[in-house]
């Protein structure tokens, strides 16, 4: 039986050296292509007829522009629209890398950290310069809520500021570990349906469900990701 933690080796598909670089196509690259060439072709289908009685397509392209649209306005309020593009295409890209690497012989690019940790970086970042462009050096005062006793301040600004920090490991570890565990999981059980012969029926049905419950973890780890950089934002803009 094969390991089933092979399904998450990184592969080449065209090599690729810049001096000591290695700049290779591989498998994660070519399904995050693939993710994003789907979410281009799903959109502009989708709002290419732009009736005012949609079709199917146009329908679900307008739920998801109004899913997150709203996620904006609660998150963030109204300074938030001009972040609107940046974080709709952050959950597509996630959403739709969760659901294709449920297909079979496919590549769940989001079960690598350094993938998940790419993105967590450049919404950290992203936030904290809005955050100092905004209010300049009294974006420090972040770490000390307004209203704390000054004799608290030694004890609850380290605290803060670590927390801070850590903000884009947890964001990362989060997505990176729930579809690592739920792949690998999804693995073993079908394995069991091979190895099991005819007594493979009752492992087969562990798969299907949990096949559903992947497609559910899917989209649940893509919202918890946008809607905790919609916060981080706020935080950002409002500081707090």
């Amino acid at each position: 039986m094969a390991s089933p933690l092979k399904q998450f080796e990184i592969k080449t598909l065209i090599p690729v050296q810049i001096g000591e670089v290695d700049a290779s196509f591989t498998n994660s690259a070519l399904v995050m292509t693939i993710t994003v060439v789907l979410a281009t072709v799903f959109l502009v289908v989708g709002m290419r007829g732009r009736a005012m009685v949609p079709g199917r397509w146009q329908s679900m392209a307008e739920l998801c522009y109004e899913f997150i649209a709203g996620m904006v306005r609660e998150n963030i309020g109204a300074e938030g629209r001009q972040f609107f593009p940046f974080v709709f295409s952050l959950f597509m890209f996630i959403l739709l890398g969760n659901m294709l690497g449920l297909v079979p012989y496919s590549f769940t690019f989001t079960s690598h950290l350094v993938v998940t940790f790419g993105m967590a970086m450049v919404v950290f970042v992203g936030a904290t310069i809005v955050g100092f462009a905004k209010h300049g050096i009294g974006f420090f005062g972040f770490f000390l809520p307004h209203g704390v006793p000054w004799y608290i301040a030694p004890l609850l600004v380290p605290i803060e500021i670590l927390s801070y920090f850590t903000r884009p490991i947890s964001l990362s570890l989060r997505l990176f570990a729930n579809m690592t565990a739920g792949h690998t999981m999804l693995k073993v059980f079908a394995g069991f349906v091979v190895a099991l012969g005819l007594f493979g029926v009752f492992p087969l049905v562990f798969v299907v469900a949990l096949t559903g419950l992947e497609l559910l973890i899917a989209f649940l780890q893509a919202y918890v990701f946008t809607i905790l950089t919609c916060i981080y934002l706020n935080d950002a803009l409002n500081m707090h």
